[in-house]
């Protein structure tokens, strides 16, 4: 990319604010200019990961979503533009990031009314690092037939009627964004259009001012005419006449400075735009227009004639041979979107799920890129399977025979527990396996299976913090919560679960590291000194050893390992278990045919009197 060029067909952005709707429009000019790939490549929302849903052309494709600024950069070191869509309250801090990250170059900055201190201070950051910010209070800019900021342009009418879809030979550039549009469509019908066009925004400090974008212009050679629409407030002017006067605006340069109608209130006129206030007289349209037409700049008598008088000086430059007017092309036709295309026939529709563990469109269904067949080639167990479709990934022999441990060890408990007794009920009062097993599967919570999940989260948070186990048995007594994973109705110190200690044993045998099952078996010393059945439960055993699983592995990283525990892994592969034998129980009922179940009113404690 040249000097002079903020962006070109290769520019790539991040798109900070999930705004649905510019960044359809972005990637819709991206299409109809004919790009080989979308301009935006990932979206930064604080609190939100994930991906977002979009169409390139006829293509649903997915664009990133981020948490912070930081890590877009670092997974996007190609995106050089920062397109920031925060409110005015929130655009410092993601401006003020993306300027001192070394691949972005240029922040375009939305929101109008930021802070005047904090504009500034961005704008002293910009410079020293050598960096462009547009804005703030912009709607961006657009090289035709590139790139595109938002909704620069306007709608894709306006942008086809504008002829924005391809390079012309004129520079635009404007404090407003909305005279920007209506330019765009008066310079398309007087000349071959434009090259690049750019809003610097009409806040007070905007981040670049009109010389600066008048200087690349004058350096591009690609530009043949330039044009500036200006208004009252501020010097700017009067530094365009300075370097027009040392030559260095050597092009045709037609300008306007809006505001003439000032002149006729008897009071100081504030118009739309913070800095569209003149405070002096030489600060007003009308003395600006005048000094801009002595210092040699092109300066039409009204807003009126600005469109002849830049027909008239593309003409002239095309009659004394200086420039020969760009070819027209064709756009690429872009689809229809599903409610406006029904009737025509050309729909396009946003799918309605995302998946990234299966796929059963091809010739052969897959868990993730596997096809079946070579899962069964391979002799991959149940353990293997759950590495493909759960953690997305082979996982290490050790790994995969703990997963398929603790499911053989916690396939049933008997009818007895709580899960197996609704199942049975259920499936005694005639209802089918399905609606048997969910019967079960409902009663798994914190006690019953349900613990595995909180007892990661609870023995992983107080490991990890380094708390000691006496300590973290007494702030867990003091919160009144009682540890997930201790604990067991029948089992104790002097009649161990045996499930449990072949668990430790696979675990201390092969897992290279065991710091959660060191640290829970430190607890249950401490809960042993208060009651002998305060054992680590297979609950808790599961748990401990699950992380100690991901860490020993290093197939895992940290965030990936804490979305595991929190998103919870340890209940579902509970509930994968135990469905084993909920099914059992179910089966065993209905080939015993067994009637339906009341329960003995003996066994019940009526308690009916007042008060109760």
């Amino acid at each position: 990319m040249k000097p002079y060029q903020l962006f070109d067909q290769d520019t790539q952005a991040l798109f900070y604010n999930l705004k649905a709707t510019p960044i359809q429009r972005m990637l819709d000019f991206d299409y109809v200019c004919r790009r080989k790939k979308p301009s935006i490549v990932g979206v930064i929302h604080p609190g939100r990961s994930g991906f977002h849903k979009a169409f390139f052309g006829a293509v649903e494709i997915v664009i990133p979503v981020y948490d912070r600024v930081g890590e877009a950069v670092r997974h996007h070191p190609q995106a050089s533009v920062l397109i920031n869509f925060a409110s005015f309250r929130s655009s410092f801090l993601p401006s003020k990031e993306a300027l001192l990250a070394p691949s972005i170059k240029v922040v375009a900055i939305v929101a109008e009314d930021i802070p005047q201190r904090q504009t500034r201070e961005l704008i002293a950051l910009a410079q020293q690092q050598k960096k462009t910010i547009i804005g703030p209070a912009t709607v961006g800019g657009i090289v035709a037939g590139k790139f595109r900021i938002g909704y620069a342009g306007g709608m894709m009418e306006n942008i086809i009627k504008a002829k924005l879809y391809r390079p012309g030979s004129v520079g635009l550039v404007s404090k407003s964004g909305g005279m920007m549009n209506e330019l765009f469509n008066i310079i398309a019908r007087t000349t071959d259009g434009i090259s690049e066009g750019i809003a610097i925004g009409g806040d007070t400090f905007p981040g670049s001012t009109l010389l600066d974008h008048l200087l690349r212009y004058e350096a591009n050679p690609n530009i043949h005419l330039m044009i500036a629409l200006s208004e009252l407030g501020g010097r700017d002017e009067y530094d365009i006449i300075k370097a027009r006067k040392e030559k260095k605006l050597t092009k045709p340069l037609i300008m306007w400075v809006v505001g003439t109608s000032a002149k006729i209130f008897p009071w100081e006129v504030q118009f739309g735009h913070a800095g569209a206030k003149a405070g002096k007289e030489e600060e007003g349209a009308e003395a600006k227009n005048k000094a801009l037409r002595a210092a040699g700049i092109i300066v039409p008598s009204s807003f009126a004639e600005l469109e002849s008088t830049i027909q008239e000086q593309f003409q002239k430059l095309i009659r004394e041979g200086k420039m020969k007017p760009k070819q027209d092309t064709q756009p690429a036709a872009l689809p229809l979107d599903y409610k406006d295309a029904v009737k025509k026939g050309l729909v396009r529709q946003a799918t309605s799920f995302t998946t990234t563990i299966s796929s059963d469109v091809g010739e052969e269904a897959t868990y993730g890129t596997m096809p079946i067949s070579d899962v069964v080639a391979k002799g991959y167990g149940i353990g293997e399977v759950i590495g493909l479709l759960w953690f997305k990934r082979k996982l290490p022999s050790n790994f995969s025979k703990f997963l398929e441990m603790c499911i053989v060890i916690t396939a049933d408990h008997g009818p007895a527990v709580s899960g197996a007794h609704n199942a049975i009920v259920a499936a005694r009062a005639g209802k089918d396996v399905v609606s048997s097993l969910c019967s079960g599967l409902l009663t798994i919570g914190p006690r019953f299976g349900g613990a595995i999940d909180d007892a990661c989260r609870y023995f992983k948070q107080a490991c990890d913090a380094h708390v000691p186990p006496v300590q973290f048995v007494e702030d867990m007594k003091k919160k009144g919560i009682l540890i997930p994973g201790i604990g067991h109705r029948v089992k104790s110190k002097r009649n161990p679960d045996k499930r449990v200690e072949l668990l430790k044993k696979y675990g201390l045998k092969h897992f290279a590291k065991t710091p959660y099952l060191h640290y829970a078996l430190e607890v249950e010393k401490a809960t042993l000194q208060k009651a002998e059945n305060l054992i680590l439960n297979v609950d808790g055993c599961i748990a401990v050893l699950l992380l100690d699983a991901l860490m020993s592995s290093g197939a895992f990283s940290i965030k990936e390992i804490d979305e595991i525990v929190q998103i919870g892994y340890g209940n579902a592969l509970f509930a994968l278990a135990r469905s084993i034998g909920l099914i059992g129980h179910i089966l065993d009922q209905k080939r015993l045919k067994s009637e339906l179940y009341r329960h003995p009113t003996e066994d019940i404690l009526y308690l009916l009197g007042e008060g109760n």
